[in-house]
C-alpha cells in the first residue's frame, strides 16, 4: 500500500485506513505503543501539534516507514543526516 501526506489530517486519515485495514481498534494501537487511546484518536483526527515521536511509533506499531520525498523520486531519512 503506497501513502503519502503532506497535511496532519491526511497523515491522520492515512494512519486511520491502515489500522482498520489490519482490523485494529485504536486501543489495540495504544497497547503497542503504551500511547493514550486519546493520543492514538488526535492523531487520527489530524491534530497538527501531534509530537514527531508519537507518529513514529505509530507508524512503526503499523509496520510503515516515515519517508521524505521530493518531486520525483523519494529520499531516505538517513541520507538527510
Amino acid at each position: 500500500m503506497d501513502l503519502s501526506a503532506r497535511t496532519a489530517e491526511q497523515l491522520g486519515e492515512a494512519v486511520r485506513r491502515v489500522r482498520k485495514a489490519r482490523g485494529w481498534t485504536q486501543s489495540d494501537i495504544s497497547a503497542r505503543t503504551n500511547l493514550r487511546v486519546a493520543t492514538i484518536s488526535s492523531l487520527e483526527n489530524g491534530d497538527a501539534g501531534t509530537k514527531l515521536a508519537t507518529v513514529l511509533a505509530v507508524m512503526a506499531a503499523l509496520g510503515l516507514e516515515f519517508r521524505l520525498a521530493e518531486r520525483g523520486g523519494s529520499v531516505d531519512i538517513e541520507d538527510i543526516f
